[in-house]
């Protein structure tokens, strides 16, 4: 089966500061080529701590950054550097749920502007007008159609994290980038999220890339899970065999770092600690970028960055996976 999205080689640096008055800007190594694809329908998770890229990858897919370097396919086209004007009949299919239901929502429009616009950019006029379709997609994300005259700040997070949503399915989209959607919401709160949004996949045979850095919650929601490390993916698996039997050093560290619920089970489980803080993206080590924190690093690690290969159900960038 052809997936929707494949991406290859994909690179993002970002200037960061000069070197004198002449020099070049130094290159913050954002995203610095990772290869993954998603099949049509399915839920992928992109895990990793703070800085390591997931958000950039994020905006890379989705068009809003431009890539540095690599590949971005769409449903078998390269969309990598295709012109705005070019992507206009594409974007009705890329869509993101952004990470703060706060800022994401303009406070001086109504719901109803919001989530009407991309028929404006689009100009799109739905079937029976553009409000009753959005009064019918508060309706599908469990608001009320007669808060279409309501503004932001009168919602809570949650219903204003609904409203993101709403806005994101306005035009049929086929694949969603969520970033950290969850994240910014109480506990009590995030379940009712992702069941929602649970639900959409089943109903509209949306396809998700879902960014997190909560394990758990991505445990609920992807059927497959990518770890990032400083720009790189160290691993990708299926969901059960990522959980019950990591791969990488690093994704045995991060799984052992979950709280453990239930009673009876803890103090079971090892818990690792890393060593050291995440090298600098400006300057990231040589060879594998997490062996300076990692407890099987050898010789090789530091000459020989090691590639993405096929290890069992997983794939795993280590020279001495588990």
């Amino acid at each position: 089966m052809k997936p929707i999205l494949k991406v290859s080689g994909l690179t993002k640096y970002f200037d960061g500061n000069k070197k004198g008055f002449f020099g070049k800007p130094d290159q913050i190594q954002a995203v610095d080529g990772i290869d993954f694809e998603i099949a049509s329908g399915e839920a992928l998770g992109l895990v990793g701590e703070s800085g390591c890229g997931k958000s950039t990858t994020g905006r890379l897919i989705t068009r809003l950054l431009e890539p540095t370097g690599g590949k971005i396919e769409y449903n078998g086209e390269d969309i990598t550097h295709l012109s705005n004007t070019k992507l206009r009949p594409i974007r009705s299919e890329l869509q993101m749920i952004f990470q703060d239901p706060y800022s994401s929502l303009n406070p001086r429009h109504t719901v109803g502007t919001i989530v009407g616009t991309p028929f404006k950019i689009s100009k799109i006029v739905p079937e029976g007008g553009t409000k009753k379709r959005v009064q019918e997609l508060l309706e599908i994300v469990g608001l009320n159609p007669e808060h279409y005259n309501r503004y932001p700040h009168e919602f809570s997070g949650g219903q204003r994290q609904r409203i993101g949503i709403a806005r994101a399915l306005a035009l049929r989209p086929k694949l969603i980038v969520a970033d950290e959607p969850v994240s910014a919401l109480d506990v009590s709160i995030q379940a009712q999220i992702i069941n929602l949004m649970k639900d959409l996949q089943k109903d509209f045979g949306l396809t998700f890339i879902f960014i997190a850095h909560d394990l758990a919650v991505v445990r609920h929601f992807a059927q497959r899970v990518a770890v990032m490390y400083l720009g790189k993916i160290v691993e990708i698996a299926p969901r059960d065999d990522l959980y019950s039997n990591p791969r990488h050093p690093y994704t045995k560290a991060l799984l052992s770092a979950v709280p453990q619920v239930d009673p009876d089970l803890r103090g079971s489980k090892q818990r690792i600690r890393l060593t050291g803080d995440v090298p600098n993206p400006i300057n990231p080590p040589s060879g594998c970028r997490f062996r300076t924190r990692c407890w099987k690093a050898q010789e090789i690690c530091a000459t020989t960055a090691p590639p993405l290969l096929q290890v069992g159900q997983s794939s795993v960038a280590c020279h001495f996976p588990e």
